[in-house]
């Protein structure tokens, strides 16, 4: 039977294809880098609130009061989320969608690194070594067609930032997860998503306003395509959340790379692009450094 956490990463990584590619979306339809990643997390929030509100409601379970060190974490994760996220939508504006995504996998060493850091948890050498199959696999699909990046130092570096901060924003939320003092794996992922979703929507708010007046009027102007991502974006951080409240973050972000073999799917079947050989071979690498994270953590 598939542990319930990679069932969850991989449901989220699904979610989170369509989610990317609707922010860029966004920001071809003429909104900055801020506002496309402030509708992400302004439609999310109250639906977010909602489901922990009816989970406590429906469950029987009490949480508890969260601690000083949830509200830390929260905060934490949930800052360099919202400035992961802005880097990654600027950098859609210089490279192509599934090459874009590609430079933020550099999270999945990085988030290695800071599990042992900050949490204690280090991987096994077994599971260093399928994390660095499956960041193979990541280059061997986001390199372009002539063999060469070719975009400068702005693009790589963005990529980069985005990926340690995506990183930083994993050990946050599963340090926030595992300090509630009760609830199942379902009430505590979704407790630290709506705090976490709050948090992001009152810190961007007075930024917005006071650096780009008008912006948060374009965002909810484009209600109809802004409130789409704001769902996607809850139904995937509640399948990150989940897996994160079970398992090692960085077994989850690694598995999560699986990303980039649904963007090269679509590419594929729905832009009828060709495969050739390389983007092949970086999915078995991928595949393969899924399946020995599966069997090394049972």
């Amino acid at each position: 039977m598939i542990p319930l956490w990679l069932a969850a990463t991989l449901a989220a990584a699904m979610v989170q294809t369509g989610r990317f590619a609707l922010q860029k979306r966004l920001k071809g339809s003429g909104l900055s880098s801020g506002g496309a990643t402030f509708a992400r997390f302004v439609f999310a929030a109250p639906f977010a609130v909602l489901l922990a509100v009816g989970l406590v409601l429906t469950s029987g379970q009490g949480i508890g009061l969260p601690p000083v060190r949830f509200w830390l974490a929260v905060a934490a994760g949930g800052l360099a989320q919202v400035l992961a996220t802005m880097a990654t939508v600027t950098l859609f504006s210089l490279r192509n969608f599934a090459t874009g995504i590609a430079f933020t996998k550099t999270e999945t060493v990085l988030v290695a690194l800071f599990s042992a850091v900050f949490l204690g948890e280090a991987v096994s050498a077994g599971g260093f070594a399928a994390i660095l199959v499956g960041v193979a696999g990541v280059l061997l699909l986001s390199l372009p067609a002539g063999g060469r990046w070719g975009v400068g130092l702005r693009a790589p570096g963005l990529g980069l930032v985005a990926g340690a901060l995506f990183g930083l924003s994993a050990i946050g939320y599963r340090a926030a997860s595992l300090a509630l003092p009760s609830g199942d794996t379902l009430l505590r992922a979704a407790v630290t998503l709506a705090a976490v979703t709050c948090f992001q929507t009152v810190v961007m708010l007075p930024w917005l306003r006071l650096r780009e007046p008008g912006e948060i009027s374009r965002v909810l102007a484009r209600w109809r395509i802004t409130a789409l991502v704001g769902v996607t974006g809850m139904l995937g951080s509640l399948g990150w959340f989940v897996a994160f409240t079970l398992q090692n973050a960085a077994y989850v972000r690694a598995v999560g790379q699986v990303e980039l073999v649904f963007s090269a799917l679509v590419s594929w079947l729905v832009f009828r692009e060709r495969a050739g050989g390389r983007e092949l071979v970086g999915i078995g690498l991928l595949g393969v450094s899924i399946m020995l994270l599966v069997l090394l953590t049972g």
